[in-house]
Order: C-alpha cells, then sequence, then structure tokens
C-alpha cells in the first residue's frame, strides 16, 4: 500500500528541510570572511545578504513547520530531493548579486553545478572573480561532494535510522562504519586527511610556479576542492591550461582518482587490508575501462601531429572524464578538433564515471562491470548441464554472489542513466546543436563531469539551461530519491 502524505508529513518535512538551510547558512560565513581578510567590501555585502536569507529562511520552516510524525525513509527522501534543488538557489544569491552573471538562472546553473560537484559554468569573466566568490564556487563542490544533508543530519538528530534514508537518498549505497553518523564522520575525515596532503602539494608545485604565497593557498585549497570532490571548477577561465604545469596534472589526476574511489575502499586501505586496492571488483574494472579507452583515444589522435602532446592532453581529458572531474588542460576549442572515435572515447568514460560512495556521477564502475559479469555468466550458464544453477562472485571487500537483486539494480539504474543521456541529447538535436555535441554535453550534465564542447555558454536557450540543470541535479541523486518525492506527491491527488 502507497502511503499518502498528510499536512503533518509536509509539516516534518519542512523542519528537516529548515535545518538543513540552516546548516547550509552557517557555510556562507566562510566566504564572508574570506572578504574580510581580502578587503572585497562589495562581496562581504553578497554573502551577508545570502546568509541573512538563508537563515532566515531556516528559522521561518523550523519554527512554523514542528515536527508532526516520526521521521520516516519517505520524509528523508522527499527531504534530500528537494533540499537539493533549495541549496541551489539559495548558494545562487551571493553569486548573482557578484554580477558575473546575466540572469539569476545562469547564476543557478552555476550553484547547481557546484554542489552536483559538475563544473560546467556559465560564469562571465571568471578571471576577475573575487576571492570570496570563488571560495563559494569551490566551497558549493566540497559540501555536495561530502554530502551536506547527511553531514548536518548527524549533527542536527540522533535517530540514526533515518540518518540512512539521508545516505541513501543522496546516491550512497554502503554504510562503511556500523551505523551511518559514524560513516559520515568518516567520510569528512578522510577528505579533511586529504585536504592537508592536496593543498600542501599543490601549494609547492604552484609557489615553484611563480605564484604568491596567498594566491598559491588560495589557488590551492580550490584546486583541491575541485579535483578530490570531481567537481571541475577552477579559479581561471583556462581551467588547469592556466598553470602551464606538467607537475600539476599529474597531482591533480592523483586527486582526481582518489576522488573517484569508493570510500568504503579508503576504509579498507587505512585500516584493514592495503591488498584490497589490487584485489577489488571496482578497481579492476575501471583499469580495464581506462586501458580500453585509452587505446581508442590514442588510435583517433595518433595521425594528428605531435603524438607526445596530443596523447598527454587526450589522456588527460579520458582520467578526467572517467573520474567526472571536469578540469581541462585544452585551450577552449581544441577538443573540438578531436576526431570523432576520440569524443566517443571520452563520452563513455564519462558515462560510466566512478566507484561506488565517491564524489563522481554517472552509471558507476560496479554497475557496468556487474552488467558485463551478467554476460559472461549467462554464457557459462548455457554451456553447462540443462538444470545446473550458477552463482558467480565478484570480490568487493569480501567475496560477493552476483545476486539476482545486484543485477537488477545495475541494469534499470543504468538504463535511466542513457535514457536521460539521451533525452538531453534530442533537446540539444531539437534546439540546432550538431547531434556528438549535443550527446558530449548531456552526458557531461548528467554524469556531473563538466567537460565542455562549446554549448554550455550564457548564450545557450533558457530551456536547455533548464534541462542540465535538471539532469545535473537527478543524476547527482541517481534519480531514486526523486521518483519517491514524485510518488509521494502524485499520491495526493489519489486519495
Amino acid at each position: 500500500m502507497i502511503i499518502s502524505p498528510d499536512r503533518k508529513d509536509f509539516s516534518t518535512i519542512f523542519n528537516i528541510l529548515g535545518r538543513l538551510v540552516l546548516g547550509l547558512g552557517f557555510f556562507m560565513l566562510i566566504p564572508v570572511f574570506t572578504a574580510l581578510a581580502m578587503k572585497e567590501v562589495s562581496p562581504f555585502f553578497d554573502f551577508i545578504i545570502g546568509f541573512f536569507i538563508t537563515v532566515s529562511l531556516g528559522l521561518v520552516l523550523t519554527v512554523f513547520f514542528p515536527i508532526r510524525k516520526e521521521i520516516s525513509w519517505l520524509h528523508a527522501f522527499f527531504s534530500v530531493s528537494i533540499g537539493w534543488l533549495v541549496f541551489s538557489l539559495l548558494g545562487a544569491i551571493p553569486l548573482f548579486l557578484s554580477s558575473h552573471f546575466f540572469s539569476f538562472v545562469d547564476a543557478w546553473f552555476e550553484s547547481m553545478s557546484g554542489f552536483a560537484t559538475t563544473g560546467l559554468v556559465l560564469i562571465q569573466d571568471l578571471d576577475h572573480l573575487s576571492s570570496a566568490h570563488n571560495m563559494w564556487r569551490h566551497l558549493t563542490m566540497f559540501i555536495g561532494g561530502q554530502g551536506i544533508i547527511l553531514a548536518s543530519l548527524s549533527i542536527l538528530t540522533s535517530a540514526r535510522s533515518v540518518a540512512l534514508g539521508f545516505y541513501v537518498g543522496e546516491a550512497r549505497q554502503e554504510k562503511i562504519l556500523p551505523n551511518v553518523v559514524a560513516t559520515a564522520r568518516f567520510i569528512w575525515k578522510v577528505s579533511f586527511v586529504y585536504l592537508f596532503l592536496g593543498v600542501s602539494i599543490f601549494f609547492l608545485i604552484l609557489s615553484a610556479k611563480g605564484l604568491s604565497p596567498l594566491r598559491s593557498f588560495l589557488h590551492s585549497l580550490w584546486l583541491f576542492f575541485a579535483s578530490f570532490d570531481t567537481g571541475g571548477f577552477t579559479p581561471q577561465s583556462q581551467s588547469i591550461n592556466y598553470y602551464h604545469s606538467y607537475s600539476l596534472e599529474i597531482a591533480t589526476i592523483v586527486f582526481m582518482l582518489l576522488g573517484a574511489m569508493n570510500f568504503n575502499l579508503h576504509f579498507w586501505i587505512w585500516y584493514r587490508n592495503k591488498t584490497e586496492l589490487v584485489k577489488n571488483f571496482e578497481i579492476r574494472t575501471f583499469l580495464i575501462s581506462v586501458s580500453f579507452l585509452t587505446l581508442v583515444l590514442y588510435f583517433s589522435l595518433k595521425f594528428l601531429g605531435n603524438q607526445s602532446i596530443l596523447f598527454r592532453r587526450g589522456f588527460y581529458q579520458l582520467i578526467s572524464a572517467h573520474t567526472g572531474c571536469g578540469f581541462t588542460n585544452l585551450t577552449g576549442p581544441e577538443l573540438n578538433t578531436f576526431p570523432s572515435l576520440g569524443i566517443l572515447s571520452i563520452i563513455l568514460a564519462m558515462m560510466i564515471g566512478g566507484g561506488i560512495c565517491s564524489t563522481t556521477g554517472g552509471m558507476k564502475i560496479m554497475r557496468v562491470g556487474i552488467i558485463f559479469k551478467t554476460f559472461f555468466m549467462e554464457i557459462k550458464q548455457k554451456m553447462m548441464p540443462f538444470r545446473a544453477v550458477y552463482k558467480d562472485k565478484i570480490h568487493h571487500l569480501q567475496d560477493v554472489i552476483v545476486s539476482d537483486k545486484r543485477i537488477k539494480e545495475a541494469f534499470i539504474l543504468s538504463a535511466i542513466f542513457l535514457v536521460t543521456y539521451l533525452s538531453g541529447a534530442m533537446v540539444g538535436i531539437a534546439l540546432g546543436y550538431p547531434g556528438l555535441a549535443s550527446l558530449f554535453e548531456s552526458v557531461s550534465a548528467t554524469a556531473n563531469v563538466g567537460l565542455s564542447m562549446g554549448i554550455t555558454h550564457h548564450t545557450m536557450p533558457l530551456v536547455l539551461k533548464l534541462v542540465y540543470i535538471l539532469q545535473m541535479w537527478a543524476g547527482r541523486l541517481e534519480f531514486i530519491a526523486i521518483f519517491v518525492s514524485l510518488g509521494f506527491v502524485v499520491s495526493l491527488f489519489k486519495k
């Protein structure tokens, strides 16, 4: 029986949303202090306005909408779905006030791109953006990559069964520790350890390139947020190409790969068994995928001139695409000179994405691996006696039976992603854009990557901006929480 919501349900949901909005408001104090430190007057007031609007909304929701029902998974899923839309809208306020966007929709696009760790941009004159606004752009990726809802709920509520609903709603499938609150804290612990390492390494590289200590520190911090959380924003319009540093490219590849790894795998490598890194099914599938797509990319670029430069740049795009980061070391139009086969290899890498329970988007390596494993299982089954029952295993932290449930989940979610990829491409084609570029951009938005062939621009039609916003939102949450929320609303009209 489907549960139909009533006023008590929505009062409870709005109360949860109010708590989360309050948490978001306090994150806005970070760019406020950045503006003070950098003596940026106008940005200071932009974030003060954003802070007061956000906190005021949070207080209104928590005061006027008390919790009237025991919080359930339905409440968690609905709060997650609506929460990410509300976060992106509120996060857009200080960005819009910066005067670097032509419309509020453009600022909303940028904000959603940040929270969804996508990296597609509509900002104007990025190279002259204030430090406070750059801090906020990159901070949204760090918040979104770790999961602001789960982080907030782990502090604001002690209901661990409820926290699990928020954890699943934010498209995380595996608990690392016995309860979700401890899992959330471990994820943040990992992130802060890597934060220290990443900022230190990037700082040394950028200082050697001649950037001032303060600028080196800020750029290092922002590049870490964007690489580990596979977000793709950079403080310069030329992305990684701005720095002209081979060392920085290698360092960002390392942190992109770390961000694309399952947080559960980080836990096992840290505390249990380091050999899991070479035995794990996800890692092996990822290596097979990268190896195959690298060969395809290499042969597509082989006859285009300086092979070492082309391969270096092509391989960087491939890793950036596969990890869902979106960094690029190319000049703006250079990607458009790649052969169609090379573009297709990057599209496939974006479609697949990184590990389950990581900061990446896409169909995920685990699901794609299980789909191929299923094909081989079927072949083996047909080669066995008629009445034989065959079950295969994969090694993911331990030996796991490839059950019908796992297979079903892998096929369903992968199919939903494929339909969304193609739907977005069809919208682009209907608006007059080339087919391959439309598919590239649609996949980049849905898989939360951020690479672009030039379609994403402030001049693109409003309808396409809204389509990409929805794709970034749906792709980040992996659809299920959104479908449950839609069913929750539809049931209102069936009473």
